[in-house]
């Protein structure tokens, strides 16, 4: 199977209701229109994994001081060949960009879908966005994507990052 074999079914499964939904259905139709949509290569735009780490025993969330936009984001990026599915690329980005070994992802699949617009040529990011659970005794790690890694306690998240970071905290929380 391929990385856009598992989007398409990942998506499939997905049971976000309202702009959930509506925005599940964009998403395949755009796979279904670009065979090359998993990719960064893809001008119309591209899927991306991305992935909240959480400390879910101290009811806090960690997110990086991304390099390049200097916004306060969840972990997370481009699919890349060697991606077996879309959680594995979400799992690789949120260990890469944390330093933390040992992530697991919440079971059930993505928490949420975010399209969001980037710089030309790609235009777009259909990001697939899931929660990683950090071990108890996590110690984070700085990589060269980030400016800095902050733990925030998940009521402190409004005050610091997008909307869309805000929303992904409130659906970690639900699930766990």
């Amino acid at each position: 199977m391929t990385l856009h074999d598992d989007a398409v079914l990942v998506l499939k499964a997905y049971e976000g209701s309202g702009d959930q939904a509506r925005l599940r259905q964009v998403y395949l139709d755009h796979l279904a229109a670009h065979p090359d949509g998993m990719w960064k290569a893809c001008e119309a735009g591209h899927l991306t994994a991305s992935a909240l780490v959480v400390d879910a025993g101290r009811g806090r969330a960690l997110l990086t001081l991304h390099r390049k936009l200097g916004m306060w984001l969840q972990m997370g990026g481009h699919c890349e060949p060697g991606d077996p599915t879309v959680a594995a690329a979400a799992l690789r980005e949120a260990t890469e960009e944390s330093g933390i070994p040992g992530l697991t992802l919440l079971p059930g699949g993505p928490a949420r879908l975010d399209r969001h617009p980037i710089p030309a040529p790609c235009n777009w990011h259909l990001d697939v966005q899931y929660v990683a659970v950090a071990p108890p005794d996590a110690v984070e790690a700085i990589s060269d994507e980030s400016l800095d890694l902050r733990w925030f306690p998940y009521d402190e998240v409004a005050a610091v990052a997008d909307t869309s970071v805000v929303r992904l905290v409130e659906a970690a929380r639900a699930s766990l």
